[in-house]
């Protein structure tokens, strides 16, 4: 049994990763950890373990490789889509993906790398390619504007209840959205939405500008409702 450590800030990614490599007997996860110092903390406490970690955790490479190595243990890096995988080479990591990269290729790398071998990207597997564009901006132009804001929103890991909150409407109405969404991107959960969206960089930019937006509506409702008390008071004050 090879024992897992997954690393990741974003949530939506760990539960993904977990997803895919539970379907393998030989691997138990045996830690889940959001950023560098809980991970290395991981590390220290579960000796022999791979570490899958995101590049975005920015741990000191030599410092985290040094750890690995004492605790007999080896790194996996998750980089995103646009790096180059040479420092993490240059440091002698075992195994390196993408965001991009399918889950079998994942559960591949984990197996390669837990039989002392290294598993190296031939190229960079991002969503640049033709096919993955199309991909991504046939489906963002089929989801309306409501739909777009729910699946910004997914994306950020919010639920059902809390998404009909900040988008002033009802839990029923979200569920009805989320099977017209789920039909047009060809997913059957909202995990599968979150990663599908997060592995097609169009959709993926237009779900972040989306979450920009509500962000800033409700900011604005805040201020504006903070005013609101003071502008009561003086109207009280001046009796008009």
């Amino acid at each position: 049994m090879n024992k897992i450590i997954l690393a990741d800030s974003q949530a939506i990614f760990r539960a993904g990763t977990a997803k895919v490599l539970a379907i393998d007997e030989d691997f138990r996860i045996i830690a889940q950890c959001s950023d560098t110092e809980r991970m290395m903390h991981a590390i220290t406490t579960f000796p022999g373990a791979i570490v899958i970690f995101a590049a975005t955790l920015k741990p000191e490479l030599s410092r985290l490789k040094l750890l690995l190595d004492t605790m007999g243990s080896r790194g996996i890096v998750i980089a995103e889509n646009n790096e180059s995988p040479t420092p993490y080479l240059q440091h002698g990591f075992r195994g390196i993906i993408f965001r991009s990269t399918a889950g079998s290729a994942l559960v591949e790398c984990a197996r390669k790398v837990a039989a002392g071998e290294t598993w190296q990207p031939l190229q960079a597997m991002t969503s640049d390619t033709p096919e993955e564009d199309m991909v991504g901006t046939r489906v963002r132009d089929r989801l309306t504007p409501k739909e777009m804001r729910i699946v910004a929103l997914i994306v950020q890991g919010c639920k059902n209840r809390e998404i009909a909150t900040r988008l002033k409407t009802t839990e029923q109405v979200i569920k009805n959205y989320l099977r017209s969404i789920y039909d047009k991107t060809g997913v059957s959960d909202r995990l599968e939405l979150a990663l599908f969206t997060l592995h097609h960089r169009v959709l993926a930019e237009a779900a972040a500008v989306v979450g920009g937006h509500i962000e800033a509506e409700e900011q604005a409702d805040s201020a504006a409702a903070a005013t609101q008390p003071s502008k009561v008071q003086s109207i009280a004050r001046t009796g008009t």
